[in-house]
């Protein structure tokens, strides 16, 4: 029995000594071709323009092609399902908005599991904001949420489709007891078009994407959905200020890729994405303009974070029987 065992733990050795030095060619080769950045929403919104500023910084920094390509769908799942399907060869990441952990709460149809994606980073969180059309005559979210009860159901508000903010409007609504219209968009940029046309009375989102259109004075912020104040607008009272009962929310970007490329891969991408968003104009642009906190957490903190929003979250589609709209 022991000559056995030295025998297998022998043949694993070797086993081991030769795969090694293909681990290191490998790693070494890579990449071997485009680096994808799939992003799964349509052009515009916040989840484009921030993979774009990380894609050129990249570039810059390393000299590698890296391209993005938009596979909208499916409110994030027509994109999802082409990382999760991809070959494990490190070619092929996406840059996610936080609605990527619910597919799985919403839909039972998913056409692909959320162990064929492997978590990479969370690049960085915002808080969401309310805002709404110049024109509207309320100027706080409580003002709002009492014109929505003088009027059940007249008022408009869009989100993301299967996002959080449609759970948390959701959740506030039942437990302030008020009733407004979720329309729900498959992308930010043509969310943004029907609020600033005033085809929508209100948005929720995070505030990289309302930001630059409350500085302009396109839109109003109503509130913030954060336990403390954006520095973007600072006289501005969160949602729990103005009496509101709610919990503090953001919203969340991240990185995912196919589950089984190599983890030497995974930790090259995760150093070059941070190095890129680290850059003084790249962290200048994320804080400044989009009052993003930068996050870039470890591939295994991103997992342990991920698996708490699902919990958390789940327990919230469960509690009020709420339904995926799209």
């Amino acid at each position: 029995m022991l000559k056995l065992r030295r025998r297998a733990v022998v043949a694993g050795s070797l086993v081991a000594s030769l795969a090694a030095p293909a681990i290191v060619r490998a790693q070494a080769d890579w990449p071997k071709g485009a680096i994808k950045l799939i992003v799964p929403f349509p052009p515009g919104g916040s989840t484009d323009p921030m993979a774009r500023i990380i894609q050129a910084k990249m570039t810059e920094n390393t000299g590698w092609n890296v391209i993005v390509e938009n596979k909208p769908g499916g409110s994030g799942v027509v994109g999802a399902q082409v990382v999760a399907k991809a070959p494990p060869d490190g070619l092929t990441w996406m840059v996610c908005f936080d609605n990527q952990i619910l597919h799985s709460l919403w839909l039972s149809n998913l056409p692909f599991k959320d162990s064929e994606l492997e978590p990479v980073m969370q690049i960085g969180r915002s808080a969401q904001g309310v805002s709404a059309h110049p024109t509207r005559p309320f100027n706080t979210f409580a003002e709002m949420v009492n014109a929505a009860k003088a009027a059940p159901g007249k008022l408009s508000l869009g989100t993301l489709s299967g996002s959080l903010a449609q759970i948390f409007l959701a959740f506030v609504q039942k437990e302030n007891g008020f009733e407004i219209n979720n329309i729900p968009y498959k992308g930010g940029g043509p969310m943004y078009q029907d609020a600033l046309g005033g085809q929508i009375d209100m948005t929720l989102t995070s505030l990289v994407n309302m930001a630059p259109h409350v500085t302009a004075g396109k839109l109003k912020l109503l509130g913030v959905t954060a336990n403390k104040r954006s520095k973007l607008a600072p006289n501005i009272p969160t949602l729990n200020e103005q009496g509101i009962k709610s919990p503090a929310s953001y919203a969340w970007w991240g990185v995912y890729t196919t589950a089984g490329t190599p983890q030497p891969i995974i930790d090259r991408m995760h150093a070059e994405i941070s190095k890129a968003v680290r850059s003084t104009d790249v962290t200048q642009k994320f804080v400044e303009q989009f009052d993003m906190e930068i996050v870039l957490s470890s591939p295994g903190d991103f997992a342990t974070f991920t698996a708490k929003e699902r919990e958390i979250w789940g327990k919230v589609i469960k509690d009020h029987g709420l339904k995926h709209e799209s």
